[in-house]
């Protein structure tokens, strides 16, 4: 099934505002309402913002709607990616002084292979200190700091602990993956862990140490982390993004071999194969950053038309029973994501979601 009018116009302005040539011409009558949403969605009003600056006169949006839009890039986007590594840096700082290696996952480690860093949204500040979490949780809550501030640390995660630093939540993760979602993510934390011993790999943020994931660590993790989310509920194209930007920019030293392998026995082919095609083929990156791609063309548009347009989001309504309703609902609804996306039977899948409200009940 084709995309509709307004995605297939949105899908072009990220293209072009990635810097790739748009695989149609746009709608002569765009909705920018509908396309500022569907940035806002995806986490991609930067990058459209970029596409809408190398439309001709005739085809952009008024003056006022392009201001506000470049008013909120620099607010939201620029100046708030500045403030991200100013907060990294100082909690890079922090650890080092204290003796504590930091790697720093997902957001700041994939913003630094986007060709403008500051243009993809930032988040949190995910944390890997190689087994030592537990004892710099313990120092950070008891150091006294200029400012009298008090670091409380949330315990009541599955796979990592929660505090503020400087006006961001820094997820501490003592496991990759939450181990009691499915048998193969307990199978596959074994390899991270293993992966995540090294500290080969560093750079600097304002003068501070950190260190960053290896090349096949950020692979198997990226392609886990995505796997996850779009079974449980919906991921973004700035997902697909953060993957299309890490294989071009590493594709060279990912042993691609070792990834096949992985990805063959825990079940992800076919939703890593039609990732790989959306990139290359909807997204206009080269081909060549893949080893190949190869993929079942009904599912990779089912996958692209959930991704575009989710039919059930990870936004819950209020109210516990609500909750739980919509929640069963969208597990039923997902079941052909569950289905492409892990070996286990869903009922064993089910059970363990279980076991795991029950240890966490606040989650």
């Amino acid at each position: 099934m084709p995309l509709s009018a307004k995605h297939e116009t949105f899908l072009q302005l990220v293209r072009m505002g990635l810097g790739h040539q748009p695989s149609s011409h746009l709608h002569s009558e765009v909705d920018w309402n509908d396309m500022q949403a569907l940035a806002y969605q995806h986490g991609l009003l930067a990058v459209v913002l970029d596409g809408i600056e190398k439309l001709p006169d005739n085809n952009r949006p008024s003056q006022i709607i392009v201001l506000n839009w470049i008013g909120e890039v620099l607010q939201n986007y620029e100046q708030r990616y500045y403030a991200y590594e100013k907060a990294i840096a100082s909690l890079a700082g922090w650890h080092n002084q204290h003796g504590y290696k930091m790697m720093l996952l997902k957001g700041y480690a994939c913003s630094r292979d986007w060709p403008k860093p500051e243009h993809r949204p930032c988040g949190d500040i995910d944390i890997w200190q190689f087994g030592k979490q537990k004892d710099a949780d313990k120092a950070l809550v008891n150091t006294n700091f200029q400012n009298n501030t008090n670091i409380k640390i949330d315990t009541s995660h599955h796979h990592h602990t929660v505090f503020d630093w400087e006006g961001f939540m820094v997820e501490n993760h003592y496991d990759f993956v939450n181990v009691y979602a499915h048998k193969s993510s307990r199978e596959l934390e074994k390899i991270f862990k293993e992966l995540g011993k090294d500290d080969t790999n560093y750079t600097e943020v304002l003068g501070e140490r950190v260190y960053l994931p290896s090349p096949n660590l950020h692979a198997l993790f990226l392609l886990k982390h995505m796997i996850s989310h779009f079974a449980a509920a919906e991921i973004s194209l700035r997902q697909v993004l953060d993957w299309a930007f890490f294989v071009e920019k590493h594709t060279s030293v990912i042993d691609w071999n070792w990834l096949d392998g992985l990805i063959e026995k825990y079940h992800m082919k076919d939703f890593y194969n039609s990732i790989n095609d959306i990139v290359v083929g909807d997204l206009g990156f080269n081909v060549c950053i893949f080893p190949r791609v190869q993929f079942v063309p009904a599912l990779k548009d089912r996958i692209f038309e959930d991704i575009m347009e989710p039919a059930y989001s990870s936004t819950e309504p209020k109210g516990l029973f609500k909750r739980l309703i919509y929640k069963f609902r969208r597990w039923q609804g997902n079941a052909w994501k569950q289905k492409i996306c892990y070996g286990e039977s869903r009922a064993s899948a089910f059970l363990h979601g279980i076991r795991a409200h029950l240890l966490k009940p606040g989650l």
